[in-house]
């Protein structure tokens, strides 16, 4: 490698880790504000996040950063990098090209607007009072429906949206594909419904200690391989997984003393991210690939570690005696068949992050619908608790009794996630698919799983799925895994053998 050339490679390299180095102290006072900071300080917080943030956001658009990237993808030296340096530049000038059509000034209000909104969301929640939050939402969806005209649009306007959460997804294929999962379980939900034989799940319901609670969580996550030296579990409001860097990747539940399932399977579900993040290759940590490549393959591995593996008969017949034993009175004659039976009861709920595995992606659609209308067709913020309710009686046949069970429940749109919620969905889809695979590679899948042999399983999603990061694309890495494209019929058909066994069908 010429000289030029690695001069320009290792400055290069050098802003990518002070860009990290803003991140990462963006992260821990991320995860500080919704772990337990005082709330008076919040707004004070916001506006200092909102400063770094921009501060990190110049740096990304910098004339240094334009100059590195427009040295070293000139083809006659882009050819002379190695693999990892080619497709950091791709990342960093993919970065580049959309932030630099954003002013600076706009983002910084933009960062503190959100990350302001998220505690006065907790408050609203709290309160079920939708017209506190309102103002907040509104300028969120106005400001974003400004920078869908600086990124430009790409087919819709929502699309843009989705673009940057599972590059490649669009409202066609969606459309596509939640149409051909919503015609399968539609009618299984319905067989569910009729079914004569309904599991009991009371048991789940008793008063259940904190502590308790705590510690099995812990035990569980040391289980599925999350490592404790690199990582920590703290309560919140809405529970979440946070990488500070690759040897501090954080995760976080909220407990509810009268019920057991919450946070053991939230738990389970940050602890699958964690996974990920934590087996992301080494050499990738100090590029910008040193993360999950997307948030559709991100959510396979959380829902496949809270559902395919946490939900599973096998997992329990090794790891019930040990809940018994946090809750011998609680849990006391209740059988390892019945537990299984009783965590998957499948009943149509309010809440989605406490829904079960059937009904779920039908809490995702409808989120779905929502922002479509939102961002597609003008639906104004003022009219979402209706829509919200409508929506709700339509595909679930009931409605809440107030918006902190309704269009309050989730964070994700103080946060001006738009364009996240298809990533749960398409997360249920990649999963199936790539178990379905899996367990055709692991012949002693289930046997593992009944032993808590849990090791070679993480092994495995690691060598496929985790150390690649940003390295591999969404569908290269369902392509190269499974050999075919997305295809939700694999997550239609293990539902269809799950709950037809479940509930007798």
């Amino acid at each position: 490698m010429e000289q030029s050339v690695r001069v320009k490679l290792d400055a290069y390299k050098e802003l990518v880790r002070k860009i990290k180095s803003y991140y990462e102290s963006l992260a821990l006072m991320y995860w500080d504000l919704r772990t337990g900071a005082p709330r008076k300080g919040a707004e004070v917080r916001a506006a200092s996040i909102g400063v770094l943030s921009t501060e990190m956001f110049k740096l990304q658009i910098s004339s240094e950063m334009e100059e590195y990237l427009q040295f070293l993808m000139q083809p006659d030296v882009f050819h002379t990098l190695s693999e990892i340096d080619q497709k950091s530049l791709k990342e960093s000038k993919r970065q580049f090209d959309l932030s630099k059509k954003i002013p600076p000034a706009k983002y910084q209000e933009y960062t503190e607007l959100t990350t302001y909104a998220e505690t006065v969301w907790e408050e609203a929640k709290e309160k079920a009072d939708f017209a506190m939050f309102e103002p907040y939402l509104k300028k969120i969806v106005d400001m974003l429906q400004e920078f869908i005209e600086f990124w430009g649009i790409k087919g819709t306007r929502y699309d843009t949206l989705l673009d940057m959460y599972e590059p490649g997804i669009t409202v066609e294929k969606l459309d596509q594909v939640f149409g051909r999962l919503r015609d399968r379980l539609v009618p299984l939900i319905e067989k569910v419904q009729k079914a004569s034989y309904v599991p009991e799940a009371g048991f789940l319901n008793q008063t259940f200690p904190k502590q308790q609670q705590d510690e099995f969580g812990r035990f569980i996550l040391r289980e599925m391989g999350y490592d404790f030296e690199a990582g920590r579990l703290d309560e919140t409001v809405h529970p979440f997984e946070t990488t500070i860097n690759s040897g501090d990747v954080r995760v976080t539940t909220h407990y509810y003393e009268n019920d057991v399932a919450s946070a053991l399977f939230s738990t389970l579900h940050e602890g699958g991210h964690a996974l990920y993040e934590q087996n992301v290759s080494k050499e990738l940590s100090a590029t910008p690939l040193g993360e999950g490549t997307s948030m559709g393959i991100h959510e396979s591995q959380s829902r496949t570690w809270e559902n395919m593996i946490g939900r599973s008969r096998s997992f329990w017949k090794r790891y019930f005696t040990d809940l018994q034993k946090h809750f011998p009175e609680q849990l006391n004659g209740i059988t390892v068949d019945q537990f299984y039976e009783g965590i998957n009861k499948s009943e149509n709920s309010l809440i989605r992050i406490e829904s079960d595995e059937l009904t779920y992606n039908l809490h995702i659609i409808i989120r779905y619908e929502i922002e479509k209308m939102l961002f597609n067709e003008n639906l104004s913020v003022h009219d979402l608790p209706k829509v919200w309710n409508e929506k709700y009686e339509q595909y679930l046949g009931i409605s809440p009794s107030h918006d902190g069970e309704g269009v309050l429940q989730d964070v994700h749109w103080a946060g001006g996630s738009f364009g996240y919620f298809p990533s749960y969905a398409l997360g249920n889809m990649y999963g199936a698919q790539i178990m379905n695979t899996l367990r055709k590679e692991i012949t002693d899948f289930e046997s593992l799983l009944e032993k808590g042999e849990l090791h070679p399983i993480k092994e495995w999603l690691t060598d496929k799925i985790y150390r690649h990061g940003k390295m591999l694309t969404p569908s290269e890495i369902i392509m190269q895994v499974t050999g075919e494209e997305l295809n939700p019929d694999y997550l239609a058909d293990y539902l269809e053998e799950k709950y037809t066994e479940i509930y007798k069908l």
